[in-house]
Parts: structure tokens; sequence; C-alpha cells
């Protein structure tokens, strides 16, 4: 088995393969593959400390960080501030759109139009064709997190960028705020854009925003993306349903409502032989998860898959025994957006040590 490290191509995506160093020719460790990182090894996506965020987004903060650059990024980047800076902009640039509206008459007026816009996994060549039109002819785009960087390059030149992501810990914008400034735009005819990772009616949130402004009248129009679970497992080479292997798939969110470690009490009902797990938002509340599933009958060998940054050049892939996941992927230190797969298709992939199946033990050391 090799060790893969994905490295970034200016026309496709290139895998490029490594001989590994075995320096233990009869190893007694878990049924494991940790893949090397990228050379680079910024991240792909968004992040609320980024300045290269609020160079992008120059249409707020050209002005600010040029006179005043930040000696605490942090502090910074506190909601508080970023909201105080960004107001007064997008109060002028509805006083734009609505005098722009007023001035066409019945052809330039009216109410404006909201996308649900899907971005897939990070990978732009992912984007549907129908996904580039809207975002390259949107007024206003406003951006999650785990938007990569790549899909914000094709934004049209004119078009208002707003950040308005969410992590643990930390919510650029709340929802209600979010649901306003969607309603307050597309009041004034513009054509607003809300970008999500993945596709925008899975684990996105889409849902909420689009029954908001449905009851107050707006038009909203869902722009599906490629799931982060159907993006990855193509990237790992891994059916999410086989065959005589796995008759369902099913995604989980690992994330609580309230908050906690208790991943929303799914295991019982999950723990299925025959099925596919794919697990969103799962790196806190994996632990938990495993031995529920061990608990309620899933095999503790079942194969499994850790991918961070899935489809980017900054991709990072484990693939280990269930009993073994979270411990491995808390010893490499996996770090946010991750995506697990738990079920025997893992097996299927070409990059699990089929050599090592009916072995005890294998490991394939990072180099």
């Amino acid at each position: 088995m090799a060790l893969i490290t994905k490295l970034p191509s200016s026309s496709s995506t290139i895998t490029q393969f490594k001989t590994p160093q075995i320096s233990n020719p009869n190893p007694k460790f878990s049924n494991s593959i940790q893949f090397t990182k990228s050379s680079c090894s910024a991240s792909p996506f968004t992040e609320k400390h980024s300045i290269e965020r609020y160079q992008r987004d120059k249409w707020v903060f050209k002005n600010e960080l040029n006179q005043n650059p930040p000696e605490n990024q942090s502090n910074f980047t506190t909601r508080d501030y970023e909201i105080a800076l960004q107001l007064p902009e997008l109060k002028n640039l509805l006083r734009v759109l609505r005098e722009k509206r007023e001035k066409g008459g019945n052809d330039e007026g009216g109410i404006g139009n909201v996308f649900l816009v899907g971005t897939g996994p990070g990978d732009p060549d992912l984007l549907t064709l129908k996904a580039l039109k809207v975002i390259q002819k949107a007024d206003l785009l406003l951006y999650d997190r785990l938007v990569s960087n790549d899909v914000l390059d094709l934004v049209g030149p004119d078009a208002r960028l707003l950040y308005v992501g969410k992590t643990a810990g930390y919510h650029s914008r709340t929802q209600e705020e979010i649901h306003e400034l969607l309603l307050s735009f597309a009041e004034v005819g513009a054509n607003v854009v809300r970008l999500k990772g993945g596709d925008p009616l899975v684990f996105g949130r889409g849902g909420e925003e689009m029954d908001f402004l449905q009851q107050r009248g707006i038009q909203v129009k869902v722009i599906p993306g490629i799931t982060a679970a159907s993006g990855i497992a193509a990237e790992l080479g891994v059916p999410l349903t086989h065959r005589g292997v796995a008759n369902s798939v099913r995604f989980l969110t690992g994330h609580s409502r309230k908050g906690g470690a208790d991943p929303l009490f799914v295991a019982e009902n999950a723990a299925d032989p025959d099925s596919t797990l794919v697990v969103y938002m799962g790196l806190s509340t994996l632990p938990a998860l495993v031995v529920k599933l061990i608990q309620h009958g899933l095999p503790p060998d079942t194969p499994a898959a850790a991918v961070e940054r899935g489809t980017t050049p900054q991709q990072r892939i484990l693939l280990a025994e269930l009993k073994d996941l979270a411990d491995k992927i808390s010893s490499e230190q996996f770090v946010s957006p991750t995506l697990i797969f738990i079920g025997k298709v893992v097996a299927l992939s070409p990059l699990w040590p089929q050599s090592c199946t009916n072995e005890s033990s294998c490991l394939i050391p990072q180099v």
C-alpha cells in the first residue's frame, strides 16, 4: 500500500503515490493508514481570523486595513467590530439598489430573487454550471465558512461579499440576522445569493432560510450542490451503497442541538452493519458515537475513514477500523471540516490496505 499526497494543479487534480519506508517489518498495530499532509498547509476555507478574507471583501475592509493594521488579529475580528464596519456599507448598498429599482420602473423594479446555492465540498471544478452562472450575476453574496476561497474567486467583480459563517463557539451572524439580511436586500430588488458548502439543504439550514423568506413573499430558488458525502466518497473511491455490502446510506450530524458530547441519540438505530454511515461535523462527538455504535452491535473492526478538507489540495485521509478511529483522529490532530465514513463499503476503496484484511494488524507509517 502507498502513502498518498494530494497536490494542487492548475488544470486537474493529481494524486501522487510514494512508496513508504516501513521501519518495522512485523508491526503490531491496528489496521490503519495515515496519509501525509500536502505541502500546502493553509486552509482552503474561509476562517473567522483570516486577514485574506477581509482583504478579499475589500468593499468593506480595504480602507480600515490600510489605515489601522490590526496589532491583535483576534481582537480585530471580533463579531461586534465586524458588524459595526459592515453596517454603513450595507445601508449604502441598500440605498443604491433601492434607487436603481425606483428609476427602473417596471423593467427594473420589483422584488429580487434569493438563490440558495450549494458550492460542493471545496473543489471549484465540482460546481454546477447553473451555480456558476448565478454566482457571476449576483449583486450580493452571503457566504459560509466552508465555501472555499477558490469558489469565491469566481464571484463577479461588481458583486458584494458578506461573510456570515459559523464555527464552534463563534457565529459571525446569528441565523436571525442572516434571515433579515436576505429579506432586506431581496425587498429592494437585489439578486441575492446565499452560498453554502456542500448542498444547501443537507445540514446547511437552507430549509429554515427558505421557509422564512417564502412566508414573506420572497421567491427562493435552490441550486443543489454536490454534498460532501458524495464528493468525498468519490474521491476515496467508496461506493456509498453496493449490492451485497450496503443496501442503504445514512447521513448523520455529530452536533447536538443543545451542544454537549451526545450525538443526538442516533446510535441505536444507526448501528446497522448493512448500511453506510456518513457523519458530518462529528469530530467532537465521535468518541461517544463510536462507543454507542459498538454497544448497539456494530462490529469493532468495521472499516472507517476520516477525510479532512476533502477534494482540496490540503486533503488528508485516515483509514482505520472503527474501534481505533477516534484515537487515530485525535493523534493526527484532524480539524474541521472532517467527514467520517463508517461501513463495510470503506474496504472497497482502492486505498484500503487489502493485503492486511486477513491479518491481525497492519500499519503504513506516515513519512
